[in-house]
């Protein structure tokens, strides 16, 4: 059993033509279960700010406005992964197993993804024999 978890947030654009990542977060998890809430956390913190409730009070009126149907919906696939039983099954049976987990979506601007990793199978990757290439 993996015991300490990596997590990241990131959200990636164009700017000048290159892909450009803006770290939102980094969490190092004791457990399971912490990795899995702050997944779920960022995810949820992600859809808010994107998907804020018109009736705010810290926004002026018409200061949101609705996008083009043919737009992702970034924030309702955000949330509807965190309230998604068998996904979060899935991703604690993947980190468990010292797997990599990605959970990424994307709108017409932005790729939001989160990542999750076992401290543990990073370690034990880093202590294999690394692989020599002969150079001719």
């Amino acid at each position: 059993m993996h015991d300490e978890f990596l997590c990241h947030v990131t959200a990636y654009g164009t700017c000048g033509g290159r892909r450009i990542g803006v770290p939102l977060g980094t969490y190092r998890a004791p457990t399971l279960a912490l990795a899995l809430w702050w997944l779920r956390d960022r995810a949820s913190w992600i859809a808010e700010r994107l998907d804020p409730h018109p009736d705010a009070e810290h926004f002026p009126p018409s200061a949101l406005v609705p996008v083009a149907d043919t737009v992702p919906d970034v924030p309702t696939v955000l949330r509807a992964w965190c309230g998604d039983a068998a996904q979060q099954e899935l991703v604690a049976e993947q980190l468990a197993a010292g797997r990599l987990v990605r959970i990424a979506t994307c709108d017409d601007t932005t790729e939001y993804e989160l990542l999750a990793e076992s401290i543990d199978a990073l370690r034990m990757q880093r202590t294999a024999p690394a692989l020599v290439v002969p150079v001719a």
